[in-house]
């Protein structure tokens, strides 16, 4: 399965200290560059940025940036969210891990199949790999952190995971 991911689900699955669940699920994750550097470029945040650059499972991968700067111009992203929907195309990827909603909009209008943070729990709790508790305990954190997640979502997520 080919999975690319923007920046913010990375951010998300981090703070709650379950990156490892992208490789259970998915073996592997590819990023753009500009994920890459908006990981790892704060100072602030050397102990996330440190399990980035040596996680084994995360792989760096090139975008073509003709393509990247008309993707911009036409729709206003950031460059993260524009290079990781460009890759995921270039890749013909299986999926897409993107949080915010306008580029999930312009991802899904290219056809791209996405899922978010919310979406990786659910996923992982379906399969096993974390408890109905666990993933209370994750959406607990995430409100506490003042991580900005759909109640629609999470809501979802919370019946599911009774």
């Amino acid at each position: 399965m080919i999975v690319v991911s923007d920046t913010t689900p990375l951010i998300s699955l981090l703070k709650i200290h379950r990156l490892n669940l992208l490789e259970q699920l998915f073996g592997g994750v590819h990023i753009p560059p500009a994920v890459f550097s908006e990981l790892t470029a704060n100072p602030n945040f050397q102990t996330e940025a440190d399990e980035i650059r040596s996680c084994p499972f995360i792989k760096i991968s090139p975008v073509d940036a003709m393509k990247v700067g008309k993707l911009q111009n036409e729709t206003g992203l950031d460059l993260g969210e524009t290079e990781a929907i460009v890759l995921a195309e270039s890749m013909d990827a299986d999926l897409t891990l993107i949080d915010e909603s306008n580029a999930r909009s312009v991802a899904e209008k290219r056809g791209l199949y996405i899922t978010g943070t919310v979406g990786i729990l659910g996923r992982a709790y379906k399969f096993g790999f974390i408890t109905a508790n666990e993933v209370r305990e994750c959406v607990e954190v995430f409100r506490e952190s003042g991580r900005y997640i759909s109640k629609i979502l999470i809501d979802d997520l919370l019946a599911e995971a009774k």
